[in-house]
Order: structure tokens, then C-alpha cells, then sequence
């Protein structure tokens, strides 16, 4: 037995919500002239239905359903945990231009190639386009499947003709149901046919990957509700004038979320990197002064990055402060430490810190290093280049013990460093590569003397 009844409302036209009266602004979505008078808004309660399905006991569920099965780009399965997962949704968000559409259609041809079946619904380019790219980068497959399509119930054919184990939708923006109002991309028909395709995942056991657009804020753009509804959600970061690509997870039904794929993007397509470190470090053969090697934590994953600082003398009454993938504040922090703690004068100079190989160094760990380095440069004394610091600093000058530090040190001694300034107490953190000599200091002050200390000859290899 159902009951209807129906009151008279308001509805925002771009995401859904409803209000008894009239107002200007949605309270949702925040749109300004979107509500309007929806007529009555249904307010219905169904009797209990008839049950397809029946409830099981938990232990008696086929967990071999849920195993996870390689996608063939170790980088990528990394991140998710394995693999994808049949009837699993993963949205994977990033820039226009960063490389998502390439990594997919190179996955989905892999799967093709394993054995299943692939479709890719492309709703931004033509079939045309999508075949020319996967030429380039080499992903022909008999069973994978293209189609170029926007109509969600055109996707949604396709899938009953073709009935593909894997399937890419590119992107999920650019899909639209006639039955909902709205053009494609507002946040009612991004949740329509998110539901719809999870729906045909769930029912089919297919492992879909979803293309999203961000923001100009950076955040996916639709209604927050996409990313509770997908079990996977993976985002794709890069500097877009830097071939590096970092892809990680930030949610994850089926494994962490502290893991990081590292992938270069070229001419033939993008490319897993196991072994990244090296792209952050200079190819210079003698020392320099402002430079100091850190080792960062990308997830579970140490990377061995350099950070660079250049002082020059101001002809400005406010002198330039100038960073490339560090955080600005925390720069201006560290030469407030280094004035005030250390007496290092550099509040008349033209300051500039940079990174290389476009990484984004944000953990408090690249402090030490980040200070040692503007000191470098301002005495002019370079640094041991088979030295590693780590360690972050606070506001009294104090440097601080970081997590990770014996996966850090690790890291250090499988790239040959042999000596590394670290926070005080870091030997008893757990045990100590062999070849590389530990150098515990307990502030900016005992860092900078530190630095001074030349190795003994033969030491920096």
C-alpha cells in the first residue's frame, strides 16, 4: 500500500534542493536566482517490497568477487590497492591537459589485451580523436570498445550491447539524462547518472573509471554526494609545464590511501616510474651553495628531492620573496627562525627557493633542509653533496623528529649519501643503514655547524 501527498515548494534547478518558501540564494549549492516554484513536492511512502535477494549470513559471502585484478600498470594498481575490482567505481579527478584520458585508455587496453572486454565512452572527443591517441601511445585492442556519446541512456545501451568487464566514462560531466532537467555538468544531472552508472556496475560486476573535471578551487566539481557514492576516489597532480605526474588516493574501499603512483607524461604516452628520485635531484657535478638534498615521504613512498636557495643583495625598500613549489608561508617562517634563532641576516636580500623536477615538497620534514639551504647561500658554503637532511623546525629553533625516518635513511643509503643531519634521538627511532654517518642536532644553530663540518677525505664518494 503507497501514500502520496504533496505541498507546495521551491526547487534549485542546478543541484536539487528544496525549500517550503522562496529564497534568493539555494542553501545547498549556494546559486543565486536557481530556486523555483517546483508546483508540490512529493512526499511519498511505499509499503515493503518483496525481497530478490534474501540476507545472508556474513561468513558465508564469496569474498572472491572482491579480489582485486591488475590493471597491468604497476604504478596504477599501486594506488588502488592491487588492482580494480569488479563492480567497483573509481573516479579519478585532476587539471585539464595532466593526463587522465591517456592513463585510462592505455588501462583499458591493457585490460582488453588480458582477456576482458573494454568500452570507452568518450563524451569530450570524438571516436576520431580518442583512435589517433591510442595509436600514439600504442593501445589497439580487438575487445576494446569506443564510443562517443552524452545521452545517459545511449551509455547506458551500450553497455546491455557490449556487456565489457572494464569501462571508462570520459568524463562524467559531460553525460546527461533527458529525463532531468538541466544541462550536462549541473550537479542534479552529475548525480543522475553517477547513480545510474554505479547502479549498472553493482548489478554487472563491471569496473568502471570515471573521468571528473575540477574546479578552479582544485575540488571536484558536482555535488560532494559523487565522492560518497564511488569506492575509489584518485586524484592526478602535476606541474603542467613538468612531465611528472603524482596520482593518489584520498579515498579507498579496497586498500590505503597513503600510497602515491609516479608516472612521466611524453610524446608516446604516460609511463609508470618506479624509481622516481632521480628526477629530482640536479645533474650538476660540483657543489654549489644553496642547495641541500631532504628525502620527503609521498605517501609510504621516501622520494629523494633537492631544494635550491638563491640570495642576492635588494636594490628594492621590500626586498622579493619568491618560492616555486614550496609552501610561501612556511619560507617566510623559516627566515624569521633563521634571523631571530640563528642571527643569519637576510631581511635586506632578494630571496628565491625553488625545488627541482616540479615536485611540491608540502610536509614540515623539507624544513631543515629548506633552512640549510638559504644559510648556504647566504655564507656562500656549500653543502656536502653526499648529505641528506631531514628534520622540521620550530618556531624556538628546535628541530623536531619527523615520522618515517628510518624508511627515510633507508632511501639515503640505497642512493649512496653517507651522511645525514637529523633530529636528535633519530638512532633510537629504529635501526641505522649501514654507510651512512648520522649527524643528530637538536637546533638551527647545532644544523648550521653541521653543515660547516667538512667529511673526512673519501667519505662523499
Amino acid at each position: 500500500m503507497a501514500t502520496k501527498t504533496a505541498r507546495p515548494g521551491y526547487r534549485c534547478s542546478e543541484c536539487g534542493w528544496t525549500t517550503p518558501k522562496w529564497v534568493g540564494r539555494c542553501g545547498e549549492c549556494q546559486a543565486w536566482g536557481a530556486v523555483a516554484e517546483a508546483g508540490g513536492i512529493g512526499i511519498r511512502t511505499k509499503a515493503a517490497a518483496s525481497v530478490a535477494r534474501p540476507a545472508v549470513p556474513i561468513a558465508t559471502v564469496d569474498v572472491r568477487r572482491a579480489v582485486a585484478r591488475a590493471t597491468g600498470v604497476a604504478e596504477f594498481d599501486r594506488v588502488l590497492g592491487g588492482g580494480l575490482v569488479p563492480g567497483s567505481v573509481v573516479l579519478i579527478a585532476g587539471e585539464p591537459g595532466i593526463g587522465k584520458s591517456t592513463l585510462l585508455l592505455d588501462v583499458a587496453a591493457r585490460a582488453a589485451r588480458s582477456g576482458a572486454t573494454a568500452l570507452y565512452v568518450s563524451g569530450e572527443e570524438s571516436a576520431a580523436q580518442v583512435r589517433a591517441r591510442a595509436e600514439r601511445i600504442e593501445a589497439i585492442a580487438d575487445t576494446l570498445y569506443l564510443a562517443a556519446e552524452t545521452d545517459l541512456a545511449t551509455v547506458l545501451a551500450h553497455i546491455d550491447q557490449v556487456s565489457p568487464q572494464v569501462m571508462v566514462i570520459d568524463s562524467v560531466q559531460t553525460i546527461a539524462s533527458s529525463e532531468i532537467d538541466g544541462s550536462a555538468g549541473n550537479v542534479s544531472q552529475v548525480r543522475e547518472v553517477a547513480a545510474a552508472v554505479i547502479a549498472a556496475a553493482k548489478s554487472r560486476d563491471i569496473s568502471v573509471l570515471l573521468v571528473g573535471h575540477v574546479t578552479k578551487e582544485g575540488s571536484i566539481a558536482g555535488p560532494r554526494l559523487l565522492e560518497h557514492l564511488v569506492d575509489v576516489v584518485v586524484t592526478f597532480e602535476g606541474e603542467r609545464h613538468s612531465r611528472l605526474r603524482l596520482v593518489r588516493a584520498v579515498k579507498n574501499r579496497f586498500g590505503p590511501t597513503d600510497e602515491v603512483g609516479c608516472f612521466d607524461l611524453s610524446d608516446i604516452g604516460i609511463v609508470g616510474l618506479p624509481d622516481p628520485s632521480g628526477l629530482f635531484l640536479s645533474q650538476r657535478t660540483g657543489q654549489v651553495a644553496g642547495t641541500a638534498i631532504t628525502v620527503t615521504l609521498e605517501g609510504r613512498r621516501p622520494l629523494v628531492a633537492e631544494v635550491q636557495a638563491l640570495v642576492n643583495e635588494s636594490v628594492l625598500p621590500t626586498p622579493r620573496r619568491a618560492t616555486h613549489g614550496l609552501d610561501s608561508s612556511r619560507v617566510s617562517l623559516l627566515l624569521a627562525v633563521l634571523e631571530t634563532r640563528a642571527k643569519v641576516r637576510a631581511g635586506k636580500a632578494d630571496i628565491y627557493v625553488s625545488t627541482v623536477g616540479g615536485v611540491r615538497l608540502r610536509e614540515p620534514a623539507v624544513d631543515l633542509a629548506l633552512t640549510i639551504a638559504i644559510a648556504s647561500a647566504i655564507a656562500d658554503q656549500p653543502l656536502d653533496a653526499r648529505t641528506v637532511v631531514i628534520g622540521e623546525v620550530g618556531l624556538a629553533g628546535e628541530v623536531r623528529s619527523v615520522p618515517g625516518l628510518p624508511r627515510r635513511l633507508s632511501e639515503a643509503a640505497r642512493l649512496a649519501f653517507t651522511r645525514a643531519i637529523v633530529p636528535v634521538g633519530t638512532t633510537g627511532a629504529g635501526p641505522v643503514p649501514l654507510g651512512i654517518e648520522i649527524i643528530e642536532v637538536a637546533d638551527v644553530p647545532a644544523a648550521l655547524r653541521a653543515m660547516m663540518t667538512r667529511p673526512a677525505r673519501g667519505e662523499a664518494g
